[in-house]
């Protein structure tokens, strides 16, 4: 089991909270309520506009996978490929972050481009696309008619196992094993990159800001940026493990420490950020599995469960330092079976009880 030092510690001075850290050296620091930081001049240094396009691309995958859920859809893979690498497809873009056109994707940013990997990801969207629009693939719920899913005849979801894939393979990789890395964290951390282009912040504070920008892209997060990816499933752990409040904590933290050039604060909350969301990703796999045990009997909400449970499963190997490396996620998921019509109650808890037991959770286990 894990052991965590409690680093943190929270101030009210009047109206606003401070966070405040002291090193070895005494060396405070306090960082703002919101994710919002200035230089000298009032100029702001955040900036995380790549991540913010690569979330709401996501975000139009999902929705487009997901009408393959209605009987009858059918959706094309060469769409789902070209929204996936941002080749010669047209956004919506409600939020006019210019995607269409833009150098941003999600797959060369998947596990680092791993032509393996991306090459996995393409073939479950192909499968998909090859499933949809035949009735008998989407599974209607019998205990609420109102949730359907498109599932492979062993109740494999595909919308979620891209959907939670990316997320594993590509926002937290790249939180926690790249962005929060020696390679991008040992950078200049005394020159502005371009302040005469508008750009006002340092290398470091850059990289740390994207690393934030793949988690959430809400300044006040938890109170917004709660209804997507791992912002929302960090919140959705908030109750059992205080996910949410100490993730926005440590990130808030972590920049102030940047651009107060304390390097030691910073490198605690990078120890933070990568150990709670390892337990936000095998937290969220137990409810999942919990959930799965609830709907036993439903073939619909089940498979569904056991989707997102293998989805987040998988992504734990993905983070620095894991507690779970891919040898140990395929053995969990042997637990499980690739058949999800032919898994028991015993081995989904089985498998629950062993992903507890890797990340200091089993305390928790039954409550997640």
């Amino acid at each position: 089991m894990k052991l965590r030092n409690n680093l943190l510690f929270t101030a009210v001075v009047g109206t606003t909270m401070l966070l405040t850290s002291c090193g070895r050296d005494n060396n405070e620091v306090e960082a703002p309520v919101n994710y919002e930081f200035t230089d000298a001049e009032g100029n702001s240094t955040v900036s995380y506009s790549g991540q913010h396009q690569r979330l709401n691309m996501l975000s139009e995958m999902v929705t487009y996978m997901k009408s393959a859920n209605t009987v009858g859809v059918a959706i094309d893979a060469s769409t789902l490929h070209s929204m996936y690498a941002n080749e010669s497809f047209v956004w919506n873009d409600d939020e006019e972050l210019g995607m269409t056109g833009s150098s941003k994707q999600l797959k060369n940013k998947t596990a680092g481009g791993d032509p393996a990997i991306t090459a996995a990801f393409e073939a479950l969207m192909t499968e998909m696309s090859e499933a949809s629009g035949i009735e008998e693939n989407v599974v209607i719920s019998t205990t609420n008619p109102n949730k359907q899913y498109l599932q492979s005849s062993t109740g494999q979801e595909w919308t979620q196992l891209i959907e939670k894939g990316l997320m594993g393979a590509c926002f937290y990789y790249n939180i926690s094993s790249v962005y929060l890395s020696a390679e991008k964290m040992d950078v200049d951390n005394t020159n502005a990159v371009d302040a005469e282009a508008g750009k006002y912040y340092t290398t470091m504070e850059h990289h740390w800001d994207e690393a934030y920008g793949y988690f959430t892209v809400a300044t006040d997060y938890p109170v917004n940026g709660t209804d997507r990816f791992w912002g929302k499933y960090a919140n959705s752990r908030e109750e059992v493990l205080g996910s949410a409040t100490k993730l926005s904590e440590a990130f808030r933290l972590g920049r102030q420490a940047i651009s107060e050039n304390n390097l030691e604060v910073r490198d605690e909350q990078i120890n933070i950020i990568r150990e709670e969301l390892e337990l936000v990703a095998g937290g969220t796999a137990i409810h999942y599995l919990n959930d799965a045990v609830a709907d036993f009997g439903d073939d619909a909400l089940r498979n569904h469960c056991l989707s997102e449970a293998k989805a987040f499963i998988l992504a734990l190997p993905y983070g620095a330092n894991t507690s779970v490396d891919q040898a140990t996620a395929d053995e969990i998921l042997a637990v499980i079976g690739d058949d999800f019509y032919n898994v028991t109650t015993a081995s989904l808890i089985d498998a629950r009880d062993q992903l507890a037991s890797i990340l200091g959770l089993t305390e928790h286990a039954e409550h997640l």
